[in-house]
Parts: C-alpha cells; sequence; structure tokens
C-alpha cells in the first residue's frame, strides 16, 4: 500500500517540474490538428458518387484513397491477408528468433491456434472471393463479394490513415486533459476514465473502428483496465453520424434524420448506462494489460482546478514525446496490426456470418420469440420486423436491406433503422475488429451484449417511434 501511494505521490508532483512555453505549445499544435483531423466535421464533395457529404478530415482522405486506388484495393487486401496467414504459420512452425524476439511480430504473427485457423479461413475467403472460384456461396455479393468489395476496402483505407495520424491524439497530452476534465462526469456516470470520452467522440463523428482501435491501443498501454476496454469498445465504438445517414436512406425516411438521431442518442445512452453494470461487463477484471501495467491514474491534486492540473499533465505528457520517428513507428506497426492483425478476422468471421445471414433461416428462427413481443409493443408487421432484428448481428446494413424489401410501415422502418446502429454489435465490422484486436472480450460476450443492448433499446425505440409516427 505504501509502494502505491509512493508511485502516486512521485506522479503527482511530476507536473510541478518547470514547464516551458514550448512544452505547452509542444502539446496543444498536435493535438489541435489531431482534433481537426478526427472531430471536426467538414462538408465535401464524394467524387464516386458527386455527393454533398458531411465527415471528418480522416474519413475524406480514406475517402480520397478507396477513389485513386479503386478497384485494386481487394487484390491488395487479399495479398496481405495472404501473407498474414502464412507468416503465422511461419511463426508457429518454425519459431524464427526474428520473430520471436521482435516485441512487435511476435504479438502479431505467435498468436492462438483460433486464430491461426480464423486467419487461414480469412485467406482461403479472400482468394476464391477475389477470383470468383469454389462455393458460389462464399464469394457472392451478399456474403464474401461484400466484404472484399466494400467493407474491407473501407478498412484499409480508414486504418491506413488513422493508424499513421491517431498519435496525434495519443502522445501529445489531448487525453490526459480530457481525463482531468471529465473523470469527474464519466467515472459516476459510465464508471470509467474520463479520456475515455475522446473514444466516443472519435467514433460518433467519425466512425466505430477508430474508436475501437483507439481502445485497443489505450488497453495495450495500460491506460484502461480489462473492464473498462470492454466497456468502451462494446459501448462507444458507435456508428457514425454519416453512416447513420445511409441507414436511414436505405429506408426511403431521410427527411425523418433529426427525430431519428435523437432516438439513437437517448437509447445509446440509455444501454451505455446499463450495460456496464451487469454481466458479461461487470463482471470483467480490473486488471490491466500484463506487458504494462496500469498507467491509467487520474488523480486531481487538492488546490488543483481539473483544467491546470489537466493542462499540467498534458504538457508533461508533449515533453516526454521527443522522437519523432518513435511516432512514425509506433503510427506504422497501428497500421501493420489492424492490416495484418484485424482485417482477416473480418473476412472470416464475417463471410460466415453472412453466408449464414443469406443463406439459411437460421436468423429467422432466432428471431420468432420476438414476434409476441413487437406485437405486444404494437409494431405493425411485427413477423417481418421480427427477422431483422437478430440479423443485425451478422451485419448492421441487413436489417434495413432485409426491411426494405419487405416492410411498408413507415414506423416499422423507423424502428428498424434506429435498432441496427444501436445494438452496435455487427460481426461484419466491429465485432469481428473486437475480436481480433487485444479488447478483452470473446465471440459468448458479443452475442450477449448484443441480446442485451437490443433488449434495451428496442423498447426506448419503439415508444420514440410512437410519438413521432
Amino acid at each position: 500500500m505504501d509502494n502505491k501511494n509512493s508511485q502516486q505521490a512521485q506522479q503527482v508532483q511530476q507536473p510541478q517540474q518547470a514547464l516551458t512555453v514550448a512544452n505547452y505549445v509542444k502539446f496543444i499544435v498536435p493535438s489541435i490538428i489531431g482534433i481537426f483531423l478526427f472531430m471536426i466535421p467538414i462538408e465535401y464533395t464524394d467524387k464516386a458518387t458527386n455527393e454533398e457529404q458531411v465527415t471528418i478530415p480522416v474519413a475524406i482522405l480514406a475517402s480520397w484513397l478507396q477513389n485513386t486506388l479503386g478497384a485494386s484495393i481487394p487484390a491488395i487486401m487479399t495479398v496481405i491477408i495472404t501473407l498474414t496467414a502464412l507468416l503465422t504459420l511461419y511463426a508457429k512452425i518454425s519459431k524464427p528468433s526474428s520473430i520471436m524476439k521482435n516485441l512487435f511480430l511476435n504479438a502479431l504473427f505467435n498468436v492462438s491456434a483460433l486464430w491461426v485457423t480464423a486467419r487461414i479461413l480469412g485467406m482461403i475467403f479472400a482468394i476464391l472471393t477475389l477470383f470468383k472460384i469454389g462455393p458460389e456461396v462464399i464469394w457472392s455479393d451478399v456474403t464474401g463479394g461484400l466484404l472484399l468489395g466494400s467493407l474491407i476496402p473501407v478498412l484499409f483505407s480508414v486504418f491506413l490513415f488513422a493508424g499513421l495520424l491517431l498519435p496525434l491524439l495519443l502522445n501529445f497530452g489531448l487525453l490526459e486533459l480530457f481525463g482531468a476534465l471529465l473523470t469527474k462526469i464519466m467515472r459516476p456516470v459510465f464508471t470509467l476514465p474520463g479520456r475515455s470520452s475522446i473514444d466516443c467522440l472519435a467514433s460518433w463523428l467519425g466512425d466505430g473502428t477508430i474508436g475501437v482501435l483507439l481502445t485497443s491501443k489505450q488497453y495495450e498501454e495500460g491506460f484502461y483496465s480489462k473492464r473498462e476496454a470492454a466497456v468502451i469498445g462494446t459501448t462507444f465504438s458507435v456508428v457514425s453520424i454519416t453512416f447513420s445517414i445511409v441507414v436511414l436512406k436505405q429506408v426511403g425516411l431521410g427527411e425523418y434524420f433529426g427525430p431519428y438521431y435523437l432516438t439513437i442518442a437517448i437509447a445509446g445512452v440509455i444501454a451505455a448506462l446499463i450495460t456496464p453494470r451487469i454481466p458479461p461487463l461487470s463482471r470483467k477484471k480490473n486488471t490491466y494489460s500484463e506487458t504494462t501495467g496500469n498507467r491509467n491514474v487520474e488523480v486531481i491534486p487538492e488546490g488543483k482546478s481539473p483544467l491546470k492540473w489537466g493542462l499540467e499533465e498534458a504538457a508533461t505528457t508533449a515533453r516526454k514525446t521527443n522522437s519523432f520517428n518513435a511516432i512514425i513507428k509506433g503510427g506504422t506497426q497501428n497500421v501493420l496490426d489492424m492490416w495484418m492483425g484485424v482485417i482477416p478476422i473480418v473476412m472470416a468471421i464475417g463471410t460466415i456470418a453472412l453466408i449464414i445471414a443469406e443463406y439459411t433461416p437460421f436468423f429467422v428462427w432466432v428471431g420468432a420469440p420476438f414476434v409476441p413481443l413487437l406485437e405486444l409493443m404494437q409494431v405493425p408487421e411485427a413477423s417481418d420486423a421480427a427477422q431483422t432484428i437478430v440479423v443485425g448481428f451478422a451485419d448492421m446494413f441487413l436489417p434495413t436491406v432485409i426491411g426494405s424489401s419487405i416492410i411498408e410501415s413507415e414506423m416499422t422502418l423507423f424502428i428498424i433503422a434506429c435498432l441496427s446502429v444501436t445494438q452496435l454489435i455487427y460481426m461484419s465490422e466491429v465485432g469481428g475488429l473486437l475480436l481480433g484486436s487485444k479488447i478483452p472480450v470473446n465471440f459468448k460476450d458479443l452475442v450477449i451484449i448484443f441480446l442485451l443492448r437490443t433488449l434495451i433499446t428496442l423498447p426506448i425505440i419503439v415508444l420514440m417511434a410512437h410519438i413521432i409516427f
């Protein structure tokens, strides 16, 4: 106990060292650039569709890269996925010292048998899909083709720019400032450290994949406990505003965006209040990454305001970040970690989930218990709506695709559009990313959290729909 107090005392005293104007400038300039890139929505014209869109600069850069590389991205990613599987097999079989003795490469390629299998499956699915050979059930436009042709190009480009530029948010003190300012709100309300607010903002304004990447990195570096990382990854990696608009347009209700997003916000906040306090998230251990230990100390000394202390902590962190090469190296490792560690898992798990959704009645059967519940809530076309509820676990876009083709009621389509966003866990993207990341959640956890979020948010959404319609 004395040792712990001594460490905290040293950390509290650290910002008392002389901080110069240069330290504060070093914090402010990169942080402002990071905020602009990841959190400031701007309007631009998408050259691919010639439509006006509002999104963050990182997403615009990603869109530009997608448009530039075009149809070559699936081939590029197939090469990367294949290389990942082959290097993983090489690491597991030969155990070369070049990989085993390198901390980053060892963590990337020396993985468990489950992930070896998933990477091999991802490679097989990617190759079959790219060349459209083998069973069509694997490479069709609604299974592997959807992932390799539509989703993975987005992940490829987002991960490149987000991974390279994330150090602007992580390494120059911005999280320390937000941690001091918001810990008194985030702790009692969401049971989370103040710095987690950045994850939420980056997801909300940018993309849920950025939130997962941020959370995974913060957990690996010892700033989040296992429980906190699991809560943030499954609660705050929300769908971006931009994609929410796409979902609403799919069901032909674009004019309802105001009440639609208000409904999502209310339901999402209530889910964020409840799910961290019940299993499985409440049972996650409050221990930290074995490699780094606990580096998350958000203790404000007496006599200092949160703002003053946060600025001092931020400037101190910026002062420690003195190697540009280290930042470039860290950013490059971020990109490789997501390209090689996550995308093969998305390809494997996402393809399997979409095959089940498209070619079997599994989700119709699983959705059947929701029919009486929807009828009790007086939702029109309840039996058709029920099958869309659970299919969102495979892909968040599927409920609106299926719903718009079989359902006529605007109220029911509104409910489906809202629910598909607030369920948050879908295997073709966020679910696959969570499983592929270092965040301590397993497949069983994701199934339970998906169902809990559905049961929590559905009554709220239905109530709002009855008020609106």
